[in-house]
């Protein structure tokens, strides 16, 4: 592990990085002066329609954003993921974006690091690569938090300089990791508790949100993941943001309860392990979306390796009625397999007027819905 951690170094990494080029915040970018406050606080539950949005009075009307469509690819040396990362998020930045949204299990390369990865068949399964050591009970989660320190170094080493240097709000995808401090399981024994969760990072750097998956996917829960149980919203200068992961998507509940407490951009991650269809992955964001009414973004990470085909499209999706086609659909990739960077315009000024004419939540019996749901109506 010391060995890795030395390969994988944070001076290393940002050494690295500070020979790329950056371009100056204020150029060629209309949505520049969101980036010079890169304030970011946690929301209280209960917000409705008619509250302000931000307690400190801001309102930047429209956001432009980009949804990261990146291949998992298992990397050899750090500073290919790093590499990787950093041409994402120029290509971000020269469409004009102010908020990045990376893909679910965006530290999953930094597996190739570990000796002997490489070396095993591209449809070799994680879980029965391990069982073929001869230990039944090392399962894939034990890999994941074994190397904790080092995905949690490069993952939060990346995104904070590469936030900081292109002055942008980037949520950097989510990575599995173990947690601090111990849980009780069915036997009653303590245990480290490995997580999936994504992080938000500032214009200045700093990490200022994070959120854990609250539903596992079953190759996940095979995997000894554990499930978080809290949903965060964070105001910032460019809207009020929660970004849950990929499943967490499937459920109307999540969405309804993020945009009680105050959601406007709702960021979601994806790694989907399976051969992509329509209307399976329309299951998402996009029906979310229109039920609310949000903003959704969607990432994900495409590839095949360890014996899972993933795929997915990245995409911007808005109520019906704020999309040019009236299709909900804002901005897409065109390929379910392969790399893109899709950007699009929010309008949340927009989006409030629309939530005030659609009446959505005032047609809500909410006497009905506070019987089973009384924290949010």
């Amino acid at each position: 592990m010391k060995y890795l951690l030395w390969q994988t170094r944070p001076a290393l990494i940002k050494a690295h990085l500070a020979k790329k080029l950056y371009p100056s915040p204020l150029d060629n970018n209309p949505h520049s002066e969101n980036k010079q406050n890169p304030g970011v606080t946690a929301h209280t539950p209960g917000l409705t329609d008619e509250s302000e949005p931000f307690p400190n009075g801001q309102n930047c009307g429209k956001v432009r954003v980009a949804a990261i469509q990146s291949r998992l690819t298992l990397v050899e040396n750090v500073l290919e993921y790093v590499d990787t990362m950093y041409l994402h998020t120029a290509e971000a930045v020269a469409k004009g974006a102010d908020l990045l949204v990376f893909p679910e299990d965006n530290a999953t390369q930094l597996l190739g690091l570990l000796p002997g990865i490489s070396n095993l068949p591209r449809e070799a399964n994680l879980n029965k690569a391990l069982a073929s050591l001869g230990d039944t009970q090392l399962s894939a989660g034990d890999v994941f938090s074994y190397l904790t320190p080092v995905t949690r170094q490069v993952y939060f080493t990346t995104f904070k300089e590469l936030a900081r240097r292109f002055g942008v709000y980037i949520m950097g995808g989510s990575i599995i990791i173990r947690q601090d401090g111990a849980i009780s399981n069915s036997q009653g024994t303590l245990q480290k508790q490995v997580v999936n969760a994504a992080y938000l990072f500032a214009p200045s750097g700093e990490p200022v949100g994070q959120q854990v998956k609250a539903h596992l996917l079953p190759v996940e829960a095979e995997w000894g993941i554990s499930c978080g149980c809290d949903l965060q919203v964070y105001s910032t200068p460019l809207g009020n943001l929660a970004f849950p992961v990929c499943m967490d998507a499937t459920y109307f509940e999540t969405f309804r309860i993020l945009a009680n407490r105050g959601a406007e951009i709702i960021l979601v991650p994806t790694a989907n392990p399976d051969r992509y269809n329509f209307w399976k992955a329309l299951r998402g964001a996009w029906p979310r979306v229109q039920e609310t009414p949000v903003y959704g973004v969607t990432s994900a990470l495409v590839g095949e390796v360890l014996g899972m085909e993933l795929t997915g499209r990245a995409g911007v999706f808005a109520p019906l009625e704020l999309t040019p086609n009236g299709d909900g659909v804002l901005a897409q990739a065109p390929d379910p397999h392969q790399e893109a960077v899709v950007v699009a315009d929010l309008d949340l000024k927009a989006l409030r007027q629309y939530r005030k004419e659609s009446q959505i939540w005032e047609r809500l019996n909410r006497k009905l819905v506070a019987k089973y749901l009384p924290e949010y109506y």
